[in-house]
């Protein structure tokens, strides 16, 4: 009986390290660009402009990613938000927890598609009637520069309205 304990703890401490190191691995792969000091400009779809701050790090032995939001001018001025990322092996896919000071609470699932990255909510009911599914996609990915789009769908993924760009600037 001991034996046997004695294995199955050794297989579930390898199994453990092989995953975080799949973590760091995936991790550095998709979103290194994104960890950073940034200075934030946006138009909204309503044509509201705005500028902000974003401070991006790795937290928890560099597995999982921690975003700092927060809207310094403009209609959102005094907006914060923050958010931890990270890549779940056991499900081979990146996740995200969204919060912020109005309360909000979001769930997305991450993926990789070509050059772009992207964060999406699941299906759920829209404002009115029917359904709407979030996401944020992010490209044109530079060392110092990168656009944030924040998208909805109310036709199950197969169309996208724009509801929100964000042009982020690394600082220097």
């Amino acid at each position: 009986m001991k034996i046997l304990l004695t294995l199955i703890i050794m297989i579930l401490a390898i199994t453990g390290n092989s995953f975080a190191q799949t973590s760091v691995q995936e991790l550095e792969a998709y979103f290194d660009f994104w960890v950073g000091e940034w200075e934030l400009s946006w138009t909204d779809n309503q044509g509201k402009e705005g500028a902000g701050t974003n401070t991006i790090e790795r937290i928890l032995d560099g597995v999982v990613i921690q975003e700092n939001f927060m809207a310094t001018e403009g209609a959102l001025e005094g907006y914060k938000g923050r958010s931890v990322s990270v890549y779940n092996p056991q499900r081979q896919s990146w996740h995200q927890a969204w919060v912020d000071n109005q309360g909000g609470y979001i769930d997305l699932k991450g993926s990789v598609d070509g050059n772009q990255r992207i964060f999406q909510t699941a299906e759920r009911p829209g404002p009115q009637g029917g359904t709407i599914i979030n996401r944020m996609v992010f490209y044109d990915i530079n060392k110092d520069s990168f656009t944030w789009d924040w998208e909805s769908s109310q036709d199950g993924g197969e169309s996208w309205s724009l509801n929100w760009r964000i042009f982020y600037q690394r600082v220097k």
